[in-house]
C-alpha cells in the first residue's frame, strides 16, 4: 500500500486512547512511507492522526469541501490540501488518492464515509483492504450488528469478511498488507431474474 485514507472523528471523544491511537497511526504510516489521506481538519482525532504523520515527516493530503473549510478548522501545515465542491466529490477524491481504508472512532460522518467505501468494495468498484482500528472496543456493537445482517441474510459472509479488524495498529496493517479481495460474483442470481 502506498496510500491509506483514514476516516475518523472531528471530535476527540471522551477516552484518551482515541487520540493517542490516532496520533500513533499517523506516525506509523509516516514511518512506513505510506501517504495518509484524510478529511483535512486540525481538530479532533482527525487533527491527531495528521499531526502524528506530520511530526514523523510523513506525507499528508487533506481533502475538504469548501463549506467545511472553516467549520472544521482546516489544517494549515499539510503536504497538500485539496478543496472540493461537495461531500460526494470529497469521497471520490479520497478514493482516487488511496489504495487502502482505515476507520478510527468517529460519528455519523465517519460511518457514512466508511460504509460508502465498503459498499463500493462489495460492488467490485475497488479491491482495497478495508480496516477498522477498534480502539477500546469502540466498534464492537457495530460489528455485532453487521454480523447480525449476515445471520439474517442481508449481507453475504464474504462481504462481511472484507472488513479487517484489529485493536493494534501493527496487527491491522499486517492484515491489510496480506489482504486478498474476494472474487465478485453476480449480484442477482440468474433464477431471480
Amino acid at each position: 500500500m502506498k496510500s491509506i485514507v483514514v476516516f475518523c472523528g472531528s471530535s476527540e471523544g471522551n477516552e484518551p486512547e482515541f487520540s493517542s491511537d490516532a496520533y500513533a497511526l499517523g506516525k506509523v504510516l509516516a514511518e512506513r512511507k505510506i501517504t495518509m489521506v484524510y478529511g483535512g481538519a486540525k481538530i479532533g482525532i482527525m487533527g491527531q492522526v495528521a499531526q502524528g504523520a506530520l511530526e514523523a515527516n510523513g506525507k499528508v493530503i487533506g481533502v475538504i469541501p469548501e463549506f467545511l473549510k472553516t467549520r472544521e478548522v482546516y489544517h494549515r501545515s499539510l503536504t497538500e490540501l485539496i478543496i472540493t465542491q461537495n461531500m460526494h466529490e470529497r469521497k471520490l477524491k479520497m478514493h482516487e488518492l488511496s489504495d487502502g481504508i482505515i476507520m478510527l472512532p468517529g460519528g455519523f460522518g465517519t460511518l457514512e464515509e466508511f460504509f460508502e467505501m465498503l459498499t463500493w468494495g462489495q460492488l467490485g468498484l475497488h479491491q482495497y483492504p478495508i480496516g477498522i482500528l477498534n480502539t477500546n472496543g469502540f466498534y464492537d456493537d457495530l460489528l455485532k450488528m453487521m454480523k447480525s445482517m449476515v445471520d439474517k441474510g442481508f449481507v453475504k459472509k464474504l462481504n462481511f469478511d472484507m472488513i479487517l479488524v484489529d485493536t493494534s495498529i501493527a496487527g491491522l496493517l499486517q492484515k491489510m498488507e496480506s489482504y486478498a479481495p474476494p472474487e465478485i460474483t453476480r449480484w442477482v442470481q440468474k433464477e431471480q431474474l
